[in-house]
């Protein structure tokens, strides 16, 4: 792909986009906010299947077993929704990338090459919100799908940090390394300082969202019990902003940036020659929320 050529895909295009979400669902309590935000934005977003991403920390006892328990955090939620998780939803690989060579196979990095290679007007947007295993995974298989496929991933830091460590791209750096120095068109939206804003508090969840129906008060649940101790205590809902970068492109502004060199000690390094990605510095938090909440409260299943 040429720079002119990789310029032109970086824009985000007006109407409705065809998009996949990676997800490590039950690491956290973003994920399941941001899996829910995004099937509520059909104006806008066409999401084709929900992939399940490893990860390993206090709620699993590896990566495999960090997968498995998305995976079923998945269907869980799509039952809330009243939407069936068959040929929708796919378990990604039990491990992370060997080296940077080696794909690791899953049932989703294969429907990944599937669903880029079809046929369509535009690009596929792949919104990343995990471990990157996945996605690597999928490019090392089929090289060919970075000119069908525009990555958006919620991992690292700001380039400017002394470090890059951040949970989702700590764990794959090899996978982070493959899809950095793929070529595809790319968004990165960097945690501390921008994700991290996407703040909220079990006062506010209840104030807009709470007795709207099962599914928000699930999410309330969800949310409040990730701390014992709610007194001036807010949380991030990190993952919801990438999936806010393609709903509305007026809610969040990036700068073009050469693509990072990331090193195996979380360092960042720049290479003017390597190809342009975006790098998303702000986001209208409120108006992020505001959109969300409207289709939170506004949803019901249809029988």
């Amino acid at each position: 792909m040429d720079r002119i050529d990789l310029m032109r895909k970086l824009e985000l295009p007006a109407g409705m986009l065809d998009m996949v979400l990676d997800t490590d669902t039950y690491n956290e309590v973003d994920d399941q906010f941001a899996l829910c935000y995004s099937l509520l934005s059909q104006e806008r977003l066409n999401v084709m299947a929900v992939y399940a991403a490893p990860f390993f920390n206090d709620r699993s006892s590896g990566p495999m077993d960090g997968m498995e328990k998305s995976y079923d955090e998945i269907v869980r939620l799509l039952g809330k929704m009243g939407r069936s998780a068959d040929g929708f939803a796919y378990k990604g690989s039990g491990s992370y990338l060997p080296d940077e060579h080696t794909p690791v196979l899953s049932p989703a990095a294969e429907d990944l090459v599937n669903k880029a290679r079809a046929q369509r007007e535009g690009l596929l947007y792949v919104v990343a919100i995990g471990a990157i295993t996945n996605v690597a995974s999928a490019i090392l298989m089929a090289p060919d799908i970075v000119e069908r496929i525009y990555v958006v991933w919620l991992g690292g830091q700001r380039l400017s940090a002394n470090s890059a460590a951040e949970f989702n791209l700590s764990q794959d750096v090899a996978a982070a390394r493959v899809v950095y120095g793929s070529g595809c068109p790319m968004a990165c939206v960097p945690c501390g300082g921008v994700a991290s804003h996407m703040l909220a508090t079990p006062a506010e969840l209840r104030e807009h969202i709470g007795g709207k129906n099962a599914l928000c008060d699930d999410l309330i649940a969800l949310f409040s019990a990730y701390s014992e101790d709610h007194f001036g205590w807010a949380k991030e809902i990190w993952d919801i902003a990438a999936v806010a970068y393609l709903v509305n492109p007026a809610f969040s502004r990036a700068y073009l940036e050469p693509s990072p060199i990331l090193s195996y000690e979380n360092k960042y390094s720049r290479d003017t020659s390597r190809h342009p990605v975006y790098v998303v510095e702000w986001l209208d938090r409120n108006a992020i929320f505001r959109d969300m909440y409207t289709k939170l409260a506004g949803f019901t299943v249809i029988s």
